[in-house]
């Protein structure tokens, strides 16, 4: 597999790359970055996958999200894929911001023109981390994964439909019920069809519902009150409800004042590594 490293830099006793490699699952060229601590040099390390949100690049968790010192301290790797694929020549993919090019929502479509290079689910849980295991110290064993609004509905599915491949999980903001928001609907309908029953595969509500984790790990989703996509498009109460259903143990932050921006992810980054700290360095 021939991986492309474009750029790097000094980063908290560790560094932070840029690469580029050609995907099968989205038959095309993808980009991710990742922050390799210090405690590599000794051997292989966690790693802990950071799915973005709508519009966002590899670059954007990287360069807003605060988390490379605490990643340095607990000895963990950071991976950051971009958000979909780029310049893949299907008409409309431009055309709008929350579908098509930077909105890629961590699903494999099922739809022409957009199943061809459209997988990003197979691309984040399968394809991306092998290619990640063998260019980079990772330790094969241990992985998170965490993301923010369409990346933290990426980073809830993943985790619930991969328990024994992802071991922790958490989210900003998540996109709760992609199923009964506009957001999702729109996705979800171009990607994987009129079916909404096929929807639920990647809804992470009505997966909790049904498939809780069987080890009783604790789920945490951080959600700021004065975010401005709350009420319309994020429905945190849905996972509440779900997984009180399912005895799925979940912490629920609300924080009074904080919007839908990296200010409110890197205000409560650091809890969000501590968490996947625990159960990465355990493993």
């Amino acid at each position: 597999m021939n991986l492309n490293t474009l750029g790097g830099h000094a980063c908290f006793g560790g560094t932070v790359s840029f690469h580029e490699h050609h995907s099968s699952a989205c038959d095309g060229e993808m980009r991710f970055a990742v922050y390799t601590p210090p405690q590599a040099a000794d051997g292989p390390v966690p790693v802990l996958y950071y799915l973005a949100g709508l519009t966002c690049t590899e670059e954007t968790f990287m360069i807003k999200g605060g988390a490379q010192r605490l990643a340095a301290e607990h000895g963990l790797m950071l991976v950051a894929p971009d958000t979909s694929p780029r310049d893949a020549n299907i008409p409309g993919e431009d055309d709008d911001w929350d579908f098509g090019t930077g909105a890629g929502f961590y699903v494999d479509a099922t739809e022409e023109p957009w199943s061809r290079h459209y997988g990003m689910y197979s691309y984040v849980t399968r394809e991306l981390p092998s290619v990640v295991e063998e260019n980079f110290p990772a330790g094969p064993d241990a992985r998170g994964v965490f993301g923010h609004s369409m990346g933290g509905h990426g980073a809830l599915v993943c985790a619930l439909k991969n328990p024994d491949f992802f071991r922790s999980v958490s989210a900003f903001a998540p996109v709760s019920a992609p199923t009964r928001v506009p957001w999702g609907e729109k996705a979800f309908s171009g990607y994987l069809g009129g079916d909404r029953e096929a929807w639920k595969a990647y809804d992470a509500s009505e997966l909790v519902r049904e498939h809780p984790f069987p080890d009783g790990r604790n789920i945490l989703v951080d959600q700021g009150l004065s975010d401005q996509f709350l009420e319309e498009q994020l429905l945190p109460e849905a996972l509440e409800e779900a997984c009180a259903e399912s005895g799925q143990p979940l912490t629920l932050n609300r924080r009074e004042g904080y919007d839908h921006s990296y200010y409110a992810i890197s205000t409560f980054m650091e809890e969000h590594i501590r968490h996947h700290s625990a159960a990465l360095n355990r493993a």
